[in-house]
């Protein structure tokens, strides 16, 4: 587990990077496995490889995503449904490893 410091968080990339990872990484692999892996993989790449973890504060984090996240979703594969399913899936794992990680939560 590591320390969190809300204003290193700031440079995340910088003081983080490695838990920033390994949070995307578990979030990703807890869904292998349960939703079609080209779908799942195509969201990996495609939308949430420019998204941005963010410290919203008192042990909570979000995900932001791309701004054009509607337009990457046309050219992925599947349907809108599922597209929808699993990135709210894929971004409420991230948000819980973050607060693992990090020990918010246990």
């Amino acid at each position: 587990m590591t320390d969190f410091d809300p204003e290193k968080f700031e440079e995340k990339y910088v003081h983080y990077f490695e838990e920033l990872e390994t949070a995307y990484s578990n979030a990703y692999q807890t869904l292998h496995g349960q939703y079609d892996s080209e779908v799942l993989r195509a969201i990996d790449r495609q939308v949430l490889s420019e998204s941005e973890p963010v410290y919203e504060g008192d042990g909570e984090f979000s995900v932001r995503l791309p701004e054009d996240v509607d337009e990457r979703a046309a050219s992925l594969p599947g349907d809108e449904a599922t597209f929808e399913t699993v990135l709210t899936e894929f971004t409420d794992n991230i948000e819980r490893e973050l607060r693992s990680i990090f020990t918010f939560e246990t």
